[in-house]
């Protein structure tokens, strides 16, 4: 997240230093109308400005032609000019926040509909011929390959939806799967950021439509073990695709990991699949089914914060297990109906997960998942949560304590005092619940952003921090795996990084940043 107010809230959740408005934070462009910037050799200052004028009046059929033809021809910078803006990586902010974490005012509302399940590719950023990526998310470092599918259950909201990473076969004439699958999340995070989403749909599209991630769309399953089971939880304003890091790497060491994205309305952009009306256009492929577009809801006037979060959260929750029991079910070989039609063999996946190894893992408004989850779930045998945000949590889970082994990894930017405190309080002294802090990082170090922004800007505006983004996720998933192999006991040689979860090593401290003293007695 973003904006970082001494307010309590949302505005205090959303980190760093300094007054920002969010669109700055994920754009690296705040405020976006205003602000002139270089980006691949030129300044785009008037071209933003082109595109806002353009945004009210829409473009000619000739100048779209223009456009199009420019982007086509556009070949990719070098040296410092390199250097472009891309959307930050925490996790999605929540629009314009008053120092209260009030915000008012909302575009893109639950229930837009958009017709047909196909989708086009985004047009190339750059032409044929100049394929390389400047900046890319990186692959894992396990000895698997990695493939990955998305799986979507009942045509409603209360179905389950979740992208699936897991060992493949290596296959090299497959392509890998896009990193932002379809426009209409362009458009949610345009509503969530207050701009108009003509203009914020280009933008993405330009930075980063053409972005992959390392796993191969579809791949054909690796059978031959049971695997371990990872549920993942995205942060607010998130959505399930833009973690594939994290989850791409824990795939790449043996794990199946299912990453939900949720739909209690804390993703920036979500569907469901639903039957279409007979008197509606058949043309579409898969027939009779469109999606229903669930987009980011903002805080009304007047509304408590806590109040919402916590049952997002108890939602979130529910969702988590769900994912849960249906991944268990498959793996027991009972048939599911996959509504998106992919071409992936679930059928493959049967006797495939070791249903005594499984954990929850989440980032931010995820790692208050996490929590809710294991308080509620207790086939979780533990949790990681990564720069955790604890509003959310229910006043009955510090009552009750959670039974599983925790580890909580935070960055050095984002955390205060008062969130600290709580994790303190969970924590409570028992020796299977761990918290460790990664130097230099930023609350962004952990979602893929900040691999898919230019040096220049994203220091500038935080999208990362004074580490490198390769070590920050290294030393998480590391950790991350250490914590796994104990927990779950697994016959891995992950133990080689045991010294992390203590707070050990190079860029890393046990516990906190954070000095607690002076209020700490106050809090408890």
């Amino acid at each position: 997240m973003t904006l970082s107010l001494p307010y309590r809230g949302t505005a205090q959740h959303l980190g760093g230093r300094g007054l920002r408005w969010d669109a700055q934070a994920v754009l690296g462009m705040a405020p976006w109308q205003n602000f002139v910037f270089q980006a691949q050799g030129r300044f785009l200052s008037e071209r933003l400005s082109q595109l806002e004028t353009k945004a009210k009046a829409g473009p000619s059929p000739s100048g779209r032609a223009r456009q199009s033809l420019c982007l086509r021809q556009r070949r990719p910078p070098e040296g410092a000019a390199a250097a472009r803006p891309a959307p930050e990586g925490r996790e999605w902010p929540e629009g314009t926040s008053s120092s209260s974490g009030r915000r008012d005012g909302s575009r893109g509302q639950p229930g837009h509909r958009t017709t047909g399940l196909s989708v086009k590719a985004p047009m190339e950023m750059w032409s044929s011929s100049s394929t390389e990526k400047f900046y890319r998310i990186p692959e894992g470092k396990g000895p698997h390959s990695v493939g990955c599918t998305d799986l979507m259950t009942e045509n409603a909201v209360e179905g389950s939806f979740l992208r699936l990473y897991y060992p493949a076969y290596d296959a090299t004439d497959i392509a890998e799967a896009r990193w932002i699958p379809d426009k209409e999340y362009y458009q949610g995070l345009s509503d969530f950021l207050n701009m108009y989403r003509v203009v914020g749909e280009r933008l993405f599209h330009y930075y980063v439509g053409s972005v992959t991630c390392p796993a191969k769309s579809n791949a054909a399953f690796k059978p031959g073990e049971k695997y371990p089971l990872l549920v993942f939880s995205h942060g607010l304003g998130a959505f399930r695709t833009i973690y594939s890091a994290i989850c791409i790497e824990m795939a790449s060491q043996g794990f199946i990991v299912a990453a939900v994205e949720h739909r209690d309305e804390s993703a920036s952009a979500t569907y469901y699949c639903k039957r279409r009306s007979v008197s509606e256009s058949q043309e579409e492929s898969p027939p009779n089914m469109e999606k229903e577009w669930i987009y980011y809801r903002k805080l009304k006037t007047g509304e408590e914060e806590r109040c919402l979060r916590h049952k997002q959260v108890q939602q979130r929750a529910q969702e988590c297990i769900k994912a849960l029991n249906l991944i268990l079910k498959i793996s027991s070989g009972e048939e599911v109906t996959n509504v998106l039609h992919s071409d992936f063999d679930w059928n493959s996946l049967k006797d495939s997960v070791d249903t005594s190894r499984i954990a929850v893992m989440g980032h931010s408004f995820g790692g208050a998942t996490v929590i809710e989850s294991l308080s509620k779930e207790i086939r979780f045998r533990c949790g990681i949560a990564l720069d955790v945000w604890m509003l959310p949590v229910g006043d009955d889970i510090y009552q009750n304590s959670i039974q599983q082994p925790l580890l909580f990894i935070n960055s050095e930017k984002f955390q205060w005092a008062e969130n600290i405190l709580k994790i303190k309080k969970l924590i409570s002294n028992d020796t299977n619940k761990k918290m460790i802090t990664i130097k230099g990082s930023v609350h962004q170090s952990f979602p893929d952003f900040t691999f898919v922004s230019g040096g220049i800007i994203a220091r500038f505006f935080k999208l990362k921090g004074e580490i490198d983004p390769n070590e920050a996720i290294d030393i998480s998933n590391h950790a991350s795996l250490a914590f796994l192999q104990k927990h779950l006991s697994l016959k891995k040689d992950f133990d080689q990084w045991d010294s992390l979860v203590d707070g050990i090593g190079p860029n890393v401290i046990p516990g906190t940043n954070i000095d607690t003293s002076p209020a700490e007695s106050e809090y408890y």
